[in-house]
Formats: C-alpha cells, structure tokens, sequence
C-alpha cells in the first residue's frame, strides 16, 4: 500500500441520516482500544498471564480544526449531552471504515486574538462497531 495523504482520513457523522464529514477539520485520529483482563496468579511462575478475548473492546475518535458553522459541526453541538448516541464513522483510505455508535465526550471551542476559531472534539464508541475494509 502507497502512503495516503491525512487529508483524506475524515470522521463522518450523520446528518439527517446520512454520513456527512464533519467540516473544518485539520487533524483526525482514531484509538483501537483492549482492555486486558490480568488473571496472573501464583501459578504462573512470575510471569503476567493475560485472559484471551477477555477485555472490553472501544474506539476513541478525535480530531480538530478550524471551526466553519458547517451543519456537520451544528450536529455535533446538539449531540454533545444528548439522551442518544450518535451514529458516527471514520473512514482510512485504502484501508477501510469503522462504523458505530458514539458518545461525544468533549467538545472544546478556542479562539486566539490574532487567529482563526477552533474547536476539537472527542467521542467514546458504545455498542458494536464495525469495520468494512476499503
């Protein structure tokens, strides 16, 4: 596989029931993550021993960049609190997407006198995602 250009790995989230990237983002970043579930006890002669499979299993998406008032950043502030999660994908290119349900954990706006407004998200998965390769 060649090398991909950042600008193509996008963080979609649905507007109206359709995925839509959310605008204005600079950085995108996806985190795998696997609880492990430690079960070393004194049998196992001074070495850790992990539970197979035993874990719980997340996805951590984040990103930021240059706030624009796009619908897709419009979609996010009404999220942010809400009773349900928010149907949310981040797509790789030449790899593929993972697809699932989010929580949005942190939003945070910024602005500096001399430069453009920012904001930066967070969102936690909740229930099964799914990945779909490229």
């Amino acid at each position: 596989m060649a090398a991909q250009k950042g600008s193509a790995v996008l963080i979609k989230v649905a507007v109206s029931g359709t995925q839509t990237t959310i605008g204005g983002l600079r950085s995108s970043s996806l985190t795998l993550n696997d609880e492990m579930v430690d079960v070393t006890n004194k049998d196992s002669a001074n070495v850790r021993t992990l539970l197979p499979n035993g874990g719980i299993q997340s996805l951590t998406i984040s990103g930021s960049g240059v706030f624009t008032d796009a619908t897709s950043e419009t979609t996010l502030r009404s999220l942010f609190g809400a009773s349900a999660l928010a149907a949310m994908s981040f797509v790789i290119p030449d790899l593929g997407t993972y697809a699932g349900n989010f929580q949005i954990t942190s939003l945070e706006y910024a602005g500096e006198f001399n430069g453009e407004a920012t904001y930066s998200l967070t969102a936690e998965s909740g229930g099964t995602i799914t990945f779909t390769a490229a």
